[in-house]
């Protein structure tokens, strides 16, 4: 059994009475990623201005290869990194076409970010949007890829995961070859995949972005979204900030604007570093002790099979019966989402007892991380039936 609890012991003892089943959401930290944050304030003490020479040096470059060896990419260049994915957004958005509206293909299941900004661009005109209802799950894949085949999109988005219920998208190269358009943006939303479900990209790294970051099972915390950019595709964006031209500063800036050839060319301007010192401490603390996305997504699995065992046990109101996915399908990333009608009641009541999850919809999620054992997973399945039935 993968216990690594002694490892995450700031959050665990700064609240012990707090029973966290958010791990889909904000993942606590490992120690290291605080050994990290002290890291990037002595490191700006000792070096000064002279930070960036580190930070877009030997950290970038540690941290490109991070990414690059979880998603089996055959170029370490080809990864760039920003705040958020709503910043990677804007970047590509901004290499498409302004003479007409975007066409653009999603799902009806995609976050936030991408879904309300598509949608305001599309209130004004700017974006002819069609999305392909997510459910039934049985034929997503095939619905979605028959929209993709019908061509003319400029930009065709899906997810790998599905963050409101948890259905994985798969085989991803099904999905992509579907699209028959060479010069056809293809976007996939790994956030609920990277690092914690096997992802090989490649087959699709010449031809397919692919966004995550390390807010969620990088266990990292906020600051350090990153996007494989494919060679060929959006080489002149024009939302670029002046780090993109951070190696010829010195140098006049006149004429056409140059960029870089690899993922630099969507590099934004000033930011904090600190993500990339917890990013880079945490995935090499996960490498050093050799678990990779396969066994982070096997641990969870278990994790959540002894969550229902639990349930059962303890006769709990909420059960297997409510699962949108049941433990039977394999295609399920490592959170558990309960469909309920009084989803948001049940997670407001939860919260009442110090348990931590979160809805969205008619969707009670549950998830787990590293930070938990399957024999405290059916503890809290307990914890869960008694807030529940009082």
């Amino acid at each position: 059994m993968l216990d690594l609890r002694a490892h995450f012991s700031r959050f665990r003892e700064a609240d012990p009475d707090r029973l966290h089943l958010a791990a889909h959401s904000h993942h606590y930290w490992p120690d290291v990623a605080g050994e990290a944050q002290i890291a990037a304030f002595d490191d700006a003490a000792r070096l000064a201005d002279g930070k960036w020479g580190h930070v877009l040096g030997p950290l970038w470059q540690a941290c490109q290869a991070h990414v690059a060896r979880v998603l089996s990419l055959p170029d370490t260049g080809s990864v760039v990194f920003a705040q958020n994915t709503f910043e990677l957004w804007l970047r590509l958005l901004s290499c498409l076409p302004t003479d007409r509206p975007l066409r653009i293909l999603a799902t009806d299941g995609e976050f936030h970010s991408f879904n309300r900004l598509s949608r305001r661009l599309a209130e004004d005109g700017l974006v002819a949007l069609e999305t392909v209802p997510v459910e039934p799950f049985a034929t997503f894949a095939e619905r979605f890829a028959d929209a993709a085949r019908e061509g003319g999109h400029d930009l065709v988005l899906f997810s790998q995961v599905l963050f409101g219920s948890g259905f994985v998208v798969d085989p991803l190269e099904e999905v992509v070859a579907a699209v028959r358009d060479a010069e056809t943006f293809v976007v996939i939303d790994g956030y609920h995949g990277f690092m914690a479900r096997p992802t090989d990209l490649s087959r699709l790294a010449g031809r397919v972005f692919y966004m995550s970051g390390g807010y969620k099972y990088v266990m990292a915390g906020e600051g350090a979204a990153f996007m494989h950019c494919p060679p060929g595709y959006g080489e002149r964006p024009r939302a670029t900030g002046w780090y993109a031209a951070f190696g010829a500063l010195t140098q006049r800036q006149a004429g056409t604007v140059p960029y870089a050839r690899d993922g630099f060319r969507f590099m934004g301007a000033t930011f904090d570093p600190t993500a990339l010192y917890r990013f880079d401490a945490v995935m090499a603390w996960l490498d050093g002790l050799g678990i990779d996305a396969g066994r982070v997504h096997a641990h969870a699995i278990a994790c959540q099979e002894a969550f229902c065992e639990g349930l059962a046990e303890a006769d709990a109101p909420i059960g297997e019966r409510d699962l949108v996915l049941p433990l039977s399908e394999t295609r399920r990333g490592n959170f558990l989402g309960f469909r309920r009608a009084d989803a948001a009641a049940l997670q407001e009541r939860l919260a009442a007892a110090r348990i931590v999850t979160d809805s969205r919809g008619d969707v009670l999620r549950i998830g787990f991380g590293l930070y938990h054992v399957a024999d405290e997973a059916r503890e809290a399945a307990h914890r869960v039936a008694r807030a529940l039935a009082a």
